[in-house]
């Protein structure tokens, strides 16, 4: 499906598809064949990833973040945006999913940007900011495992430069945040994390109704 978002009925996500999508033939191939995927359902959409190259080339993003790789659509989508000498530090812990994504990272082009880890993703964020690189990526994006948003969250905002963008994806579950009958881990978690960027001092956000709800974050 090329436009994602459970907030909008059939018809308008037609109609968003028809007038908005522009999605390289790379990009379509990538998402058809994790499509026929048992966890497809993770991949974002082409309007997120068309939404992401754009902010690449608004905010003159040369360091990309990325916490969730799955099978490469994101990374993708920001890797043909970002300039030649710009770069993607990746964070996964599959190699079957990864696998993927590094066929069409050479595909497109852009697997010389990519520096993949294949580790727990706190762990290579903690290495990142031990190494000196606080406050050096421009644009970061977070879509992994929910219970651990929050500690994601508070390492990646020091990695960001001031000014530097996070996006969150999933940030409405499908509606769920708003189900009080639903105290699930992730449901929980996606609910803790959403509040604490809500009284953050340190960024200012909003929500974009796109997918699954995206957060933005702008580290002041």
């Amino acid at each position: 499906m090329l436009v994602k978002s459970f907030l909008l009925p059939d018809a308008l996500k037609s109609y968003v598809a028809d007038n908005w999508v522009h999605e390289p033939d790379a990009l379509s191939r990538l998402r058809l064949e994790t499509s026929q995927m048992k966890n497809a359902g993770m991949q974002i959409g082409p309007d997120q990833g068309i939404l992401m190259s754009i902010l690449v080339k608004l905010i003159g993003a040369k360091r990309y973040l990325e916490v969730g790789v799955f099978t490469g659509y994101s990374s993708t989508s920001v890797g043909l945006a970002l300039p030649e000498d710009g770069e993607i530090v990746a964070c996964d812990v599959s190699e079957e999913f990864t696998s993927m994504a590094r066929r069409y990272w050479e595909e497109t082009g852009i697997s010389h940007k990519v520096k993949l880890h294949i580790a727990p993703a706190v762990e290579t964020l903690d290495a990142l900011l031990a190494a000196g690189e606080a406050g050096t990526f421009d644009l970061a994006f977070i879509d992994a495992d929910k219970p651990n948003y929050l500690h994601y969250y508070q390492r990646v905002i020091e990695l960001l430069r001031p000014n530097g963008l996070l996006l969150i994806d999933n940030v409405l579950w499908s509606g769920q945040v708003a189900n009080p009958d639903d105290n699930s881990d992730d449901t929980v978690a996606l609910r803790t994390v959403n509040s604490h960027i809500h009284n953050d001092p340190r960024v200012e956000s909003c929500l974009i109704p796109i997918g699954d709800g995206l957060t933005f974050a702008r580290k002041r």
